[in-house]
């Protein structure tokens, strides 16, 4: 048997298999419904890998610095919290007598006490006060951004619920002042003390 005769025999093969199978009323309906939610699907698929490449496109692009322009640096450190009405402060406007009303870590504020936790500052940039029992004084700096640094002198230590003015002092790397309050903050941005002008 040659090779066209064979194929002749299958396909007369197929065909009566075929005229042998009942066809179903919803064939033709149910084949073209088929066809067309693949070809949706399709499509909804490669919409969707379409967008995605941009994105990524895009994303790379930036990331690369697109046409020149380039990304923000980041902060290199926090800017602190400070009140919107708050000025930079100056040995000039931070001058006067202040009370303390809150220092960071400590919370016996309204402790007894044989003196009134102050602190003066004086346009000369040295400071004197009282931690409540004892004399303390010491100089300081600000720079043009309210950049602060404070130096204490040597002091006698009579023990009592001593308000560690000192201790706020030396943290503070930065100091800012409204109507309201003087402000100290450390390096981190974090309020460390704040006091209320008392004249």
């Amino acid at each position: 048997m040659s090779k066209t005769e064979l194929e002749d025999d299958l396909r007369v093969t197929f065909e009566r298999a075929a005229a042998s199978v009942p066809l179903a009323p919803d064939l033709t309906l149910r084949a073209t419904t088929g066809a067309r939610r693949a070809q949706r699907r399709t499509g909804v698929a490669v919409g969707t890998a379409v967008a995605g490449v941009a994105v990524i496109a895009a994303a790379g692009f930036a990331l690369r610095g697109g046409s020149g322009a380039s990304l923000p640096e980041p902060a290199a450190t926090p800017a602190p919290a400070v009140s919107s009405t708050a000025a930079v402060a100056s040995a000039q406007s931070i001058s006067g007598t202040w009370r303390p009303t809150k220092l960071d870590g400590y919370t016996t504020m309204k402790s007894a006490r044989p003196e009134d936790p102050i602190l003066t500052f004086n346009p000369d940039g040295t400071w004197t006060g009282s931690d409540g029992c004892n004399g303390i004084s010491g100089t300081f700096t600000i720079g043009q951004r309210g950049e602060f640094t404070s130096k204490a002198a040597g002091q006698r230590l009579i023990e009592c619920a001593n308000v560690p003015h000192t201790t706020a002092l030396n943290v503070a790397k930065r100091v800012a002042v409204d109507s309201k309050a003087l402000r100290f903050y450390a390096g981190d941005g974090r309020e460390v003390a704040s006091y209320a002008r008392t004249r």
